[in-house]
């Protein structure tokens, strides 16, 4: 027979995993529904398309899922996404020798933001909706004064535009990056003391604290490396559009933050899966291309986009209790089966609470 404490367990256990892989079904399922009612969506040239720019998205994802586990959320995103871009433009002003330090620039610019956000929130403990939207806002002023004094006919550097089209092994090689990101993080995360002590933070920041855990620097370095996540995505996205404009970030708002509540995190903090943002963001990519292969108008694209978005977050957070009658048996075949499991795996000593 199991403990109190075995079942309590091995129900977050469940709890947890069930609720960060909900949107791989998800996922399986809109690319099934996708082959029938889109079946353009789904081929190889359109998947081809839109990968690089579920890439970005997914960059951007990232860096909100780090500042999410935190217990924090950042809506300066747009705006350092646009300034990264444009600074890049700006500073190279086209010339390949300049590029590096136009990237260098730029990116430290996206950490500085992302350090002032930090600062304001975790020192001066100020409301992380109201302070990042503030400062999301001077920075779009400051990009508009920038943005005067470029030249209209001002572009990308060939080289950082010839490079984001090439395609190792058939994939283009922002996918590649960010797919080596999100496994880089997802080891740091899991397999650190440092990974470790930072979830500790997010799931609770008070215990955290008691234990000797440096709270403020963890909370500012999540916010100052979320803003070096979105100055990449913006020098990626201008390495795509050639001629970014004052308006390139404008679509990264709400985009990231629906990937990582997409991807199953908390937005209280602590619990997050850096690999579910990503599938959160290839997500929301496809669910865009097979609404505008559908034709929809732009109105019933926000509908269609945003129901989605609210059901799979309804789902993800286990708030839809009213569960098909035919589905039920299943459901509870399904963890009578995974509970005998995962019972074994504790006695074991294999698996640990979460």
């Amino acid at each position: 027979m199991m403990t109190r404490e075995q079942l309590r367990r091995a129900r977050g256990y469940l709890e947890l995993h069930g609720r960060l892989s909900a949107i791989w079904v998800a996922l399986a399922l809109l690319f099934a529904v996708s082959a029938v009612i889109a079946p353009a969506s789904v081929r190889s040239t359109s998947l081809s398309d839109i990968l690089p720019f579920a890439a970005i998205l997914a960059m951007a994802a990232i860096g909100e899922v780090i500042v999410v586990m935190t217990g924090g959320i950042d809506l300066s995103v747009p705006s350092v996404i646009t300034m990264a871009s444009i600074t890049t433009v700006g500073i190279s002003q086209g010339s390949d020798v300049r590029l590096g330090g136009a990237i260098f620039i730029s990116l430290l610019l996206a950490a500085g933001v992302g350090f002032v956000n930090g600062v304001l929130v975790a020192v001066l403990r100020l409301n992380p909706l109201v302070v990042t939207l503030s400062i999301g806002t001077i920075v779009t002023g400051g990009t508009i004064w920038y943005h005067e004094g470029i030249l209209q006919e001002s572009g990308v550097p060939n080289a950082l535009a010839s490079w984001a089209g090439h395609k190792p092994l058939g994939l283009n090689v922002v996918v590649w990056m960010v797919l080596g990101l999100a496994v880089l993080l997802t080891v740091a995360v899991r397999g650190t003391v440092i990974g470790r002590r930072f979830v500790a933070t997010g799931a609770n920041a008070r215990a955290a604290w008691i234990a000797g855990i440096p709270v403020m620097r963890y909370q500012i370095g999540a916010y100052a490396i979320a803003g070096l996540l979105y100055g990449c995505a913006g020098i990626l996205l201008a390495a795509f559009i050639r001629t970014p404009n004052l308006d390139v970030g404008a679509p990264y708002l709400l985009g990231p933050i629906a990937a990582v509540v997409l991807g199953g995190a908390l937005l209280s903090g602590g619990v997050a899966s850096i690999p579910a943002t990503v599938g959160g963001a290839l997500f929301l990519t496809q669910l865009d291309q097979v609404l505008r292969v559908l034709g929809l108008s732009s109105a019933l694209q926000y509908v269609v986009s945003g129901s989605a978005i609210a059901f799979g977050m309804a789902l993800s957070a286990g708030r839809l209790g009213v569960v098909p009658r035919a589905l039920r048996p299943w459901s509870a075949l399904r963890q009578l089966f995974a509970s005998r499991r995962l019972m074994q795996q504790l006695r074991d000593g294999v698996v640990r609470s979460p």
